[in-house]
């Protein structure tokens, strides 16, 4: 049964498929507090649920700006 909603592309999936932010605390650029901050100004929480390719998006647009900053 699908019953967790993601809350970029609505699309509904099972629950151990959960992506939240908090995947991003394990990967070492760009830190967890500026993942934070810079899903904060999107208004992402850490708890909100996502869908994988919409995790990977995220992921990339963090990345992105992160490399922005660096330059």
């Amino acid at each position: 049964m699908k019953n967790t909603q993601c809350k970029k592309c609505l699309k509904k999936f099972q629950q151990k498929e959960i992506f939240t932010i908090q995947q991003f605390q394990y990967r070492k650029i760009p830190t967890y507090k500026w993942s934070l901050d810079f899903f904060k100004k999107l208004e992402i929480d850490e708890w909100d649920s996502f869908c994988e390719n919409c995790m990977i998006e995220y992921s990339k647009k963090s990345k992105t700006e992160w490399d922005k900053l660096k330059v």
